[in-house]
């Protein structure tokens, strides 16, 4: 890549205090969100980068959302980003996927600042300066995602040269910043060593391989990485290979789960839409009443609404639980925090996958045609499958919670 033309931080304007009544629906009103539904056609069908609405989104503050007020950013707690999220899924589902990374690493400093974690504060101040975040953990073949790495970390003179390909690279047109994780496989146990890249290094190959069924606005493409310096002070932290409750690996692990959650929740919240709309538009040429009228999508688009309802009361319980740390009286899930994270992505990403389904056997054939908003939905819901955790992973992690490791 040509490191001197490379995305530079995307520095909004002097922007004044966030308001003290700020939400997501003032944030990104129905006319903004109407103009992210334009575009999300366009962005599939020629898959490219949803640069015009990541501009509006920089313009309006929306990547400081977790960024407290003192920062300069809008303050606001994990639930109102997850219902944020969730709002602009309804309109761009791919966009809001490619944000999401950025949220997720600035979820982080937000659970390490509940903790009174000082590595907060270094993080809230590159968002603030225009840094965007992108999540550079997944690797091939990979099914420990965290928790291990095919990544090497050889220790240099200050800090690491980090090695490795990293897939499903969300924001790679614009990122600045790039969390990463490796194993430095010179130190006893071969610990794993968390921290993040500039793009500005030398050593970074962005390809241009991003072309599949959905979520093509998302540009999640291969991020290689050939020696790329990792300065000292760019190291989150250090843990050991497998599951730990290392402070910043459970951020990530949680912020990852939750936010992912709600993109797809929204768009389980676009399709009822969509649905009822359809439903009640539809009429026999033979005459007789709507659609809508009909026993069986009635029950269709109710038995859709009760699979979404019940993602929106989880979503709402376990992000109160992670605003509520640091408090006194503060729900603690142990162990089990991993689990109920993992969990809630794996129930939202396949009610919405039943959402959808659900929705277009009531639409009618005419969703069938390339082009239309529930025709898009179909694919671009079918991404969450993809994501960690998945769902052998999540089911073999239940298990062995229950009933111990296979062979005792």
């Amino acid at each position: 890549m040509d490191h001197t033309t490379g995305p530079q931080p995307a520095t909004a304007p002097p922007r004044a205090p966030a308001p003290a009544d700020l939400v997501p629906e003032t944030l990104l009103p129905d006319e903004l969100l109407a103009v992210f539904r334009e575009r999300a056609a366009g962005y599939d069908r020629e898959n490219r980068f949803c640069d015009e609405d990541f501009a509006d989104l920089v313009r309006i503050g929306y990547p400081l959302m977790l960024v407290p007020r003192e920062h300069g950013g809008l303050g606001f707690t994990l639930q109102q980003a997850v219902a944020a999220q969730r709002r602009l899924a309804t309109a761009a589902p791919a966009t809001a996927l490619a944000v999401n990374m950025h949220h997720v690493l600035v979820g982080v400093a937000h659970t390490l600042r509940l903790r009174g974690d000082a590595r907060a504060e270094r993080i809230f101040e590159q968002a603030a300066a225009g840094e965007i975040f992108a999540f550079g953990i997944s690797e091939a073949g990979n099914d420990s995602v965290l928790f291990d790495s095919d990544t090497t970390a050889v220790a240099a003179e200050d800090g690491y040269l980090i090695t490795g390909t990293k897939i499903f690279t969300s924001l790679s047109p614009v990122w600045t910043r790039l969390i990463v994780h490796a194993r430095d496989d010179a130190e006893p146990g071969a610990p794993l060593v968390f921290g993040f890249l500039d793009r500005a290094a030398e050593g970074i190959e962005v390809l241009d391989d991003w072309d599949t069924m959905g979520m093509r606005a998302s540009q999640s493409r291969t991020t290689v990485l050939r020696s790329v310096p990792m300065p000292a002070a760019q190291v989150l932290t250090r843990t050991p290979v497998g599951p730990n409750p290392d402070p910043v690996v459970w951020g990530v692990f949680g912020c990852f789960e939750l936010l992912l959650a709600a993109v797809y929740t929204g768009i389980a919240d676009r399709a009822v839409e969509l649905a009822v709309e359809l439903a009640g538009a539809r009429r026999s040429r033979g005459g007789g009443p709507a659609r809508a009228e009909h026993p069986d999508v009635r029950w269709q688009i109710a038995e859709a609404a009760l699979l979404r309802d019940g993602v929106e009361l989880q979503l709402l319980r376990l992000t109160a639980d992670v605003d509520a740390l640091g408090t006194a009286g503060a729900p603690d899930h142990g162990a089990r925090w991993f689990l109920l994270f993992s969990g809630v992505k794996h129930r939202a990403t396949e009610a919405a996958r039943q959402v959808v389904d659900l929705a277009v056997r009531t639409a009618g054939g005419a969703q069938y045609s390339r082009g239309r908003e529930l025709e898009r939905l179909y694919r671009d819901v079918l991404a969450g499958i993809y994501h960690p955790s998945d769902n052998e992973s999540v089911h073999a992690a239940v298990a062995k919670a229950l009933l111990g490791p296979v062979g005792g």
